[in-house]
């Protein structure tokens, strides 16, 4: 296997496991929001806040996966 061939092959897996990381991230923030009623206005100021923070953590994440996904030519309207 070339350098190039590991180099990809890595970049994939990392790809992967912030794909796993969001899916888990974006269940968690299903489940938290369900516990509430599905909305913040049932959430203490706390709770509001733990769930910005997670919303955000999420965004980050899907960041990084649309910049993976253009840096490993991944397009998914092909």
């Amino acid at each position: 296997m070339s350098e190039e061939d590991r180099s990809q092959l890595h970049q994939v897996q990392e790809y992967r496991k912030i794909v796993l990381l969001y899916e888990a991230l974006d269940e968690q923030i299903d489940a938290f929001l369900t516990a509430h009623g599905g909305h913040t206005e049932k959430m203490s100021a706390d709770e509001v806040a733990q769930y910005r923070q997670m919303a955000r953590r999420r965004d980050d994440l899907l960041n990084q996966m649309r910049a993976m996904e253009h840096q490993l030519n991944i397009n998914e309207d092909e």
